[in-house]
């Protein structure tokens, strides 16, 4: 198992991000909740998922969604049912996890808990780690130091479940070959294509066939009702501009809280490992450390070889393909004999060989940095944009409520409010429901109110709308036209040449049906045939996946072989295998093994799911449906 945990780790890693990413986003607090409060979703087990739960989980995954999607962002699209069911599916596989995870009594060491955070690359600066960093970064999510370390210590725990499943689940070499063989099989084809637009010209339309569809399809042909409006956007950002910072402030919180500055001292080195086992055999034992002074001695006769010694002896493969390099690194981040092997060398110094639960290692240091304090003029930027964002962040809380008070109590106008705030009134052109829009409108709460009879007839300002965390958002409709028929005149040709198309395709399609039936038959046709090009399941090229499919789906044992279909432009095409060609299989590929990651990674997925479903048998699950309606 730890074979193919080594030899899969990228796909094991990748996995367990999809299960351990929520747990690290969602609070801590909702692992270990346990009592009933009238509003359950769910129970799970001997826990429950409180409504308040739920809603908080959705709101945290639309602020993520939102960060992503940037100004597209429009929250109605990722509060459907379907997605609302997806987000319960996974508060109850944390619940399950959690209580298995209780359950094994699976605890994780103070040691694994600063080896995990100091490798996060977010909290390092030139490689090393920063507590000054990872606390400044925690402070701007709002995250205390302690609810951040419960989270992760918890989620430690959970791959300590998932792990053992999902390295397990690697598929077997005849299977896995056999699913290669398939997939990388290749195929010589040749296309025809029956072009619909050559047939346009043998269709005639009867005369009333035109009114009849304008008459038939008049809601095609409706210009839906448009509003142009103006509004107002109060943010955080905006506040923040008016909210200068003085030196002296920034100077008082330097000083106040210096220790957060401070950097420890901290050392690069280069290793080699010469590996066995903590509990090896004696003669294991002896055979490694043998192996090891051979190494040190090579390096006393060449100190410069550390490099190209660790490439050619290092059992570490990481690291050795970087000549041994480990990067910087403070104290208590390595095992302790090999910590203090490294601060007891100076700069340029190489090790004996040093013995550790992992094996032998040489150990060269290669930089030291000593303790220090950073520099007021290295972090005043920082701080002064912390502490606008504290002042903005109140500063906004306040203004918010003033703000829609304010538009609400004067609808007629946004004016008190701009001149107020000192906000720029803008102005928006003619757009309908079905438009896509532009941040902020792009919000469906902001256009079903500007769209509002209020708003329309009116003429109200619509209410103070949270588009986006610490962005409020305020519009009032200044001129608005009802739906529309368009006249038939101005609809005429477009309906005309939509027709005809629809009667092209169709004849595209029986000619190319035709003409297939005669290449099946052994026929001679006069299609234009295309330069042979090679496929296969990896490697389409810009072929649609419908006629990837249909290629590999048509029987190949006698060729030529035939297949037409109707391609995304609705044109008929026919293509013709003229050769198969069977490739290696063989995982040692490099090609290969890039391409198994994907089916690796399937299989695992699978596997994880079904351990799921054996817990969801070891927790009852029982989902009340009504509670996930929208409220």
């Amino acid at each position: 198992m730890l074979d193919s945990v080594r030899n899969n780790k990228k796909i094991v890693q990748g996995f367990l991000l999809l299960i351990i990413i929520p747990f690290a986003l969602w609070g801590v607090e909702s692992y270990i909740h346990n009592g009933a409060s009238g509003d359950e979703i769910a129970t799970v087990g001997e826990v429950t998922i409180s409504q308040q739960e739920f809603v908080a989980a959705l709101n945290q995954q639309q602020e993520q969604l939102r960060a992503q999607s940037g100004s597209n962002f429009d929250p109605a699209l990722f509060d459907t049912p379907k997605i609302r069911q997806q987000l319960l599916e996974s508060l109850i596989a944390k619940k399950l996890l959690a209580q298995q995870a209780r359950k094994k009594q699976l605890v994780v060491s103070d040691g694994e808990m600063v080896n995990v955070i100091a490798s996060i690359p977010e909290f390092q600066e030139n490689n090393q780690f920063s507590r000054s960093r990872y606390e400044t970064m925690l402070s701007s999510q709002g995250l205390h130091k302690e609810l951040f370390e419960a989270r992760m210590r918890h989620d430690l725990a959970i791959q300590q479940l998932v792990l053992p499943i999902a390295a397990a689940s690697i598929p077997g070499v005849t299977s896995t070959r056999h699913w290669l063989s398939i997939n990388l099989e290749q195929r010589e084809v040749v296309e025809a294509q029956v072009p619909y637009a050559n047939y346009s010209t043998q269709v005639k339309l009867p005369p009333e066939a035109v009114q009849k569809y304008y008459a038939e399809h008049s809601k095609e042909f409706e210009l839906p009702e448009q509003v142009r409006a103006e509004f107002l956007v109060l943010s955080t950002d905006v506040l923040l501009a008016q909210l200068p910072v003085s030196d002296e402030e920034v100077k008082a919180r330097y000083m106040a809280d210096i220790s957060r500055y401070k950097e420890a001292e901290s050392r690069r080195a280069s290793h080699i490992l010469v590996s066995v086992a903590k509990d090896a055999p004696a003669e294991e034992v002896t055979s490694a450390q043998a192996k090891a002074e051979e190494v040190v001695a090579k390096l006393n006769q060449a100190p410069d070889n550390f490099a190209s010694l660790a490439k050619q002896y290092s059992s570490d493969f990481e690291s050795a393909d970087k000549g041994g390099d480990l990067g910087w690194f403070g104290r208590g981040l390595m095992i302790k004999p090999f910590e203090d092997a490294v601060f007891g060398l100076k700069d340029g110094a190489t090790s004996s060989a040093i013995r550790t639960d992992f094996g032998f290692h040489i150990i060269q240091v290669t930089g030291i940095r000593p303790e220090r304090v950073k520099s007021f003029d290295e972090v005043k930027l920082t701080i002064a944009d912390e502490l606008r964002r504290e002042l903005g962040a109140k500063r906004y809380a306040e203004a918010a409520e003033l703000f829609g008070n304010l538009v609400y109590e004067q609808p007629d106008s946004l004016a008190s409010a701009a001149e107020k705030w000192k906000l720029p009134v803008q102005q928006t052109v003619w757009f309908s429901k079905l438009d896509t829009l532009s941040f902020p409108l792009n919000n469906k709460k902001l256009v079903d109110a500007l769209f509002s009879e209020d708003a329309i007839k009116k003429k109200h300002n619509t209410e103070a709308v949270e588009v986006s965390p610490g962005i409020l958002v305020s519009a009032r409709v200044l001129e608005h036209k009802p739906a529309t028929l368009q006249d038939f005149v101005a609809v005429k040709e477009k309906i005309e040449n939509k027709l005809i198309d629809e009667a092209a395709v169709a004849l595209a399609i029986k000619n190319g049906r035709n003409q297939l039936s005669s290449l099946m038959k052994g026929e001679p046709t006069d299609l234009k045939w295309s330069t042979p090009r090679v496929l296969s399941r990896a490697a389409a090229g810009d072929i649609s996946p419908d006629a990837l499919q249909a290629i590999f789906r048509t029987k190949a044992d006698k060729l030529p072989a035939y297949v037409g279909l109707v391609s995304p432009r609705n044109d008929y095409v026919i293509y013709r295998i003229n050769a198969l060609k069977a490739i290696s299989s063989s995982q040692d590929n490099s090609e290969n093994r890039k391409f198994l990651e994907h089916y690796n990674q399937s299989v695992i997925e699978e596997e994880v799911a079904a351990w799921m479903a054996t817990l969801r048998e070891r927790f009852p699950v029982e989902i009340k449906k009504s509670a996930l309606e929208k409220r």
